[in-house]
Parts: C-alpha cells; structure tokens; sequence
C-alpha cells in the first residue's frame, strides 16, 4: 500500500465514521437500539482501518526521509 492509497483509506474510513454517526443518533432517538449497536460497531471498525492506514503512511513517509 503507498502513500497515495494511505490518504484515500484515511479519508473513507472518516467519511464513513460521519455517516455512522448520524445514522447512530437517529437511530438512538428512534429508539432502535439494536441498530445503534450495529452502527456504532461499525464505526469503531473504521476507526481501527484509519488508524493502520495512519501508521502506515506515517512509517512510508519518514522511513523515505532517513
């Protein structure tokens, strides 16, 4: 994975927590707990993407400056 493809996993994976979290508290309003759950899930699992997307990057990046 370079750098390039790095970046675009980063900024999915945010996109995605954005949407789960709207979907998160219309779904805790409308009183769906179980799909609160599932989104919130969801959401924890692209933040775990984003994160080895990050330290991925982050050892290509400075490991070409050395």
């Amino acid at each position: 994975m370079d750098k390039k493809t790095c970046w675009i996993v980063i900024f999915l994976s945010l996109a995605v927590n954005v949407v789960m979290l709207q979907w998160t508290v219309e779904a805790y309003f409308g009183l769906e707990y179980e799909r609160v759950y599932l989104f919130t899930s969801i959401a924890c699992l692209s933040v775990l993407a984003a994160l080895a997307a990050f330290f991925r990057w982050r050892n290509l990046e400075y490991k070409e400056k050395k």
